[in-house]
């Protein structure tokens, strides 16, 4: 696809710490103080309290950096301009369609609709949520089922990110329709998805900035577009850095925690074996630590691991795992936000926004071992 691509932010390189520090010494808050207490860039202050126009931020990280300013003590001429207004959404009626194909699967689903149901009661709306299941007799009734009751708008969701071809009813609604976790190649609708070549770069980067060469990752399913992306950024990192890339250091999985630990083993049999493993998602980490504890190697003390999604086990694994986030929270604002949008006239084409998927610094990342 030849169609450029909206990215939110993506000179972020964003690290939640779990104290952040205070003030500097000389007591003056600085824009570097800010950023480390929101677990941002000094670049994502910047456009918050300075409220620049054309950035397209969360609404949860400008409430992040905000509050994390207020809480030093700084004190802008106009610290009301800089909260993001609340959507009026004129038009709607108060009822917002939501369909999904799977709800019970995984986290993903559920944190997307919070983020939507968020942003809708802020603006008094109400959320009706379908799961469909992708059937092709049963979505469309399930669809139909939500347009009788009135709602004013549509928010079509997968719970795997991919490029859907959007079934016929779709865009002969009436009622904008917004895309979450998918897109279309004709781009009628607007969409957003996670940013995941980036998050994988900045995985994969985090562990260079540590000073490992050898890094090794353990994918997900090769036919699944995250997997794909997250590795992309994974080789771009090493290629930024000049590191050649090693397909020995590559291992596919299934993001479970039994694929991680047969992984891992594999790994460590190597001749020539890594000091640091991207495991791309947190669950293949669950059987990475496995492995690693059986073998008499601690983490990061031996070896380096990095997961990803932030799912709720990986702040109690021991030490606690570096992740990433993945933003289905935001994804769901955002989708909402663009309900107040203007519509381009006649059969409108939209970018893909992508949204980041900011690194969550923990305990099991350290330097290489000597």
């Amino acid at each position: 696809m030849s169609e450029p691509t909206e990215l939110r932010d993506p000179s972020l390189e964003v690290s939640r710490r779990r104290k952040p520090s205070g003030k500097n010494p000389k007591g003056r808050v600085t824009m570097t103080d800010i950023a480390r207490a929101a677990g941002c860039s000094q670049a994502t202050v910047s456009f918050v309290l300075n409220n620049t126009p054309g950035v397209r931020l969360s609404q949860q990280t400008r409430e992040r950096v905000i509050e994390a300013a207020r809480g030093l003590g700084y004190a802008p001429p106009a610290f009301s301009a800089l909260r993001a207004p609340v959507a009026s959404f004129e038009g709607l009626d108060g009822v917002i369609g939501f369909a999904v194909d799977q709800l019970a699967t995984s986290p993903e689903a559920v944190v997307a609709i919070e983020g939507a149901r968020q942003a809708s009661w802020n603006a008094g709306n109400v959320l009706l949520v379908a799961q469909t299941l992708g059937d092709s007799v049963m979505e469309p009734r399930a669809i139909a089922a939500l347009t009788k009751r009135g709602i004013s708008a549509l928010i079509y969701m997968t719970i795997f990110t991919r490029e859907i071809s959007a079934p016929d009813y779709l865009y002969g609604l009436d009622i904008p329709v917004i895309l979450l976790n998918c897109y279309t190649a004709d781009y009628a609708f607007p969409a957003v998805v996670p940013s995941e070549i980036a998050g994988g770069q900045s995985s994969t980067r985090h562990l260079i900035s540590h000073g490992h060469r050898r890094i090794a990752t353990i994918t997900g399913e090769p036919w699944m577009q995250a997997a794909q992306d997250r590795l992309k950024g994974y080789r771009r990192a090493l290629a930024t850095a000049d590191i050649p890339f090693d397909s020995e250091l590559v291992v596919e999985g299934d993001w479970s925690a039994s694929a991680g630990y047969a992984a891992t083993v594999k790994l460590l049999a190597l001749g020539d074996r890594p000091t640091a493993i991207f495991c791309q998602n947190d669950r293949t980490a669950i059987g990475c630590y496995e492995a690693l504890k059986e073998a008499g190697l601690h983490i990061p003390q031996d070896i380096s691991v990095v997961g990803y999604d932030d799912e709720e086990i990986a702040r109690h694994l021991f030490p606690p795992l570096t992740t990433s986030i993945l933003p289905h929270m935001a994804m769901g604002q955002w989708a909402i936000e663009q309900l107040e949008v203007p519509a381009p006239p006649g059969r409108g084409r939209y970018p893909i926004t992508k949204l980041e998927c900011p690194l969550v610094e923990r305990e099991s990342v350290g330097v290489v071992a000597s």
